[in-house]
């Protein structure tokens, strides 16, 4: 990391160099040419006789074209000047989404690298367990309850890297039918119970609310929210799972009692790789696509989704679908 900093300031102070030489000999230019702009004047003027009955309106035009001159050189340098700073502004910017990028991406290595190891880590030791010792049947139960958990988690994982890349590809077929959001909510709220069992749901959920969606995105979508709800919040809090509708919305809320997040990282978070810290200090489980995934479902079922502080502390994540006319 320390080389790829030393490289990074180099190319830094490179750019800087370059973006005030090239300024630097901008001002030259023009001082040179106002410089040459005021000899030829002055030549121009020596060589007109003042005994000339036309001596005044000769000296008037040579001054005239001589700020004529100066007229073009300032245009042509604001001009030029407009065109270096708006590319440097656009080489900037785009080197820093490129820096941030590839800090994402290296991030994204490091916690994917991880949360592809535990689990399997985790399933070969009980597989190994299982294969060479003789256990009771509880304990047997225990550890097969506890590698299909990790299996479910290494599916989620791969469901996750997959439709992202399908969403970002644009190859994703949608299937967009009638969908049961309070069925919908009941299941994923059973399956995260099922999956962490020592975590608390209260579900607050108006009966046969329908929307029209993509039922396996729609899940996808509610899963990453609860698995983003429980990674954060304490085990002993409750996480509340609201379900309501308006006559033109139908709104769905996560709310989890953790410390919340930080009013700078509420627009971040959503994006590609993003995680709050950093991948060598961090240890909450994620990859950094669950969130962004959950955006790209919203706009593919032109949603929004947002997130709000939940008082005195916790996070309030919103989902609002709009309905159609039809159904108002």
């Amino acid at each position: 990391m320390g080389f790829k900093t030393q490289k990074l300031t180099v190319v830094i102070l490179v750019y800087w160099f370059l973006l005030l030489y090239m300024l630097a000999a901008l001002a030259w230019w023009y001082i040179a040419l106002e410089k040459q702009n005021a000899v030829i004047t002055a030549i121009k003027k020596s060589e007109v006789n003042s005994t000339d009955v036309q001596y005044s309106s000769k000296i008037k035009a040579i001054e005239l074209s001589a700020s004529r001159k100066t007229a073009q050189y300032v245009g042509e340098g604001l001009t030029f000047l407009a065109l270096i700073l708006i590319g440097a502004i656009y080489v900037f910017r785009a080197t820093r989404r490129q820096i941030n990028l590839a800090k994402q991406q290296q991030n994204f290595m490091m916690a994917i690298t991880h949360e592809l190891k535990t689990p399997i880590a985790v399933t070969q030791l009980n597989l190994q367990t299982l294969q060479k010792r003789k256990l009771a049947e509880e304990q047997q139960q225990k550890l097969i309850s506890n590698t299909l958990q990790e299996a479910d988690r290494l599916n989620s994982l791969c469901n996750n890297i997959l439709f992202a890349s399908q969403l970002d590809a644009g190859k994703y077929a949608t299937s967009m039918q009638e969908v049961n959001m309070t069925e919908l909510l009941e299941n994923a709220v059973a399956e995260s119970k099922n999956r962490f069992s020592g975590s608390i749901f209260i579900k607050q959920l108006v009966p046969n609310i329908f929307i029209n969606g993509d039922a396996f995105l729609l899940q996808l979508l509610v899963s990453n929210l609860l698995g983003n709800a429980i990674k954060y919040a304490p085990k002993e809090k409750p996480i509340r799972v609201v379900l309501s509708n308006t006559p033109s919305f139908v709104k769905v809320e996560v709310i989890d009692e953790g410390n919340g997040i930080a009013e700078r990282e509420k627009k971040k978070i959503f994006e590609k790789f993003y995680r709050i810290g950093d991948e060598n200090t961090r240890r909450t489980q994620g990859s950094g696509l669950g969130l962004y995934l959950c955006k790209k479902i919203c706009d593919y079922h032109q949603a929004t989704i947002t997130v709000t502080d939940h008082l005195p502390h916790g996070s309030n994540f919103t989902l609002l679908f709009k309905l159609p006319d039809d159904r108002k």
